[in-house]
């Protein structure tokens, strides 16, 4: 395959991102003609298909690649213009021809819910100001957070993921302790009966999502075999979860950072000494961009604080 047409590469990212031929046709200032023979000359170049012709336009799996190459270019361009004081290509600010208003850049995040509640917010006011760094913060469960990063949408993620996505470096965190709790009522009324192994896979239990396995994890590891329990409630947020869990709704996995901030004897930890630990991990785009590194520095300073060592 001969060298990759810069021009139709960002053509492929635009029309990727706007959803459609027409509408990055607008936004690129071309006719969608124009639009149209570029993608179509990338993929005889590629040999693959790289867009899927629907409503809106998405990517292929070949596609995916070619979109994350050209974010990783926009990214480049972007810390180049910043270090040499010009304005940042598209950036706010920019279009009044003022240079510093250029600077700022984005950086697209991946996260966690219980990340972001408790120890990950604090990591980006340690940047240093002069980076002038905003963040574009994506929150997904850390199964599958990597699945971003493959995607092109984020440059960095906080994953579950222990082996680096193609064209990213990995690095451990620590972990998260999670354990099963519920309120001194709903022990009473709905575990008093019997041991926990016995009555935990009746009762009523707080999930965060359909991709959440966390309560049924602990059951498992508590009662093997155990079917999982059928009252389940999905509430999807983190914050809105503790306080479900703190309100008598149903028993659930609360990390030790989110227990700690509720008021003395409003949970019981329901099984003392018995955990489920999630190992998390650091993976971004490798390249050497100055934004991307202060911001893993300040990260694995946060999780060093917080999280269990690896």
């Amino acid at each position: 395959m001969s060298e990759l047409p810069l021009d139709q590469v960002r053509t492929l990212l635009a029309v990727v991102d706007e959803g459609s031929f027409d509408a990055a046709a607008q936004a690129l200032r071309l006719t969608p003609s124009a639009v149209s023979q570029r993608i179509k000359a990338l993929e005889r170049r590629v040999g693959r298909v790289l867009v899927l012709r629907t409503k809106p336009v998405g990517p292929t799996g070949s596609g995916e690649v070619l979109v994350r190459l050209a974010r990783q270019l926009v990214r480049l361009e972007d810390d180049a213009a910043a270090e040499l004081g010009l304005p940042v290509p598209g950036a706010e600010g920019a279009a009044d021809g003022g240079a510093e208003a250029g600077r700022a850049t984005t950086l697209a995040v991946a996260v966690n819910a219980d990340s972001l509640a408790t120890w990950f917010l604090p990591a980006l006011s340690q940047l240093p100001a002069d980076l002038r760094v905003c963040f574009e913060l994506h929150k997904e469960d850390q199964a599958r957070t990597a699945d971003l990063l493959r995607q092109g949408l984020v440059s960095a993620a906080i994953t579950a993921a222990p082996h680096p996505v193609a064209g990213c470096t990995v690095r451990p965190l620590g972990s998260m302790a999670y354990r099963a709790c519920a309120t001194p009522d709903f022990v009473e009324r709905w575990l008093g009966a019997g041991p926990l192994a016995e009555t935990l896979p009746s009762a009523p239990v707080i999930v965060f999502n359909r991709d959440d396995d966390l309560q049924d994890a602990f059951l498992r590891g508590l009662a093997p075999g155990a079917e999982p329990g059928r009252l389940r409630h999905s509430i999807p947020a983190s914050d809105a979860y503790v306080r479900a869990v703190a309100a008598g709704l149903g028993w659930g996995m609360l990390p030790d950072e989110q227990e700690a901030q509720l008021p003395p004897g409003t949970v019981v930890d329901l099984a003392p000494g018995r955990t489920v630990e999630v190992a998390l991990y650091w993976q971004q785009w490798k390249l050497d961009s100055p934004p991307l590194a202060a911001l893993a520095t300040a990260v694995s300073r946060a999780a060093a604080g917080t999280l269990t060592p690896p």
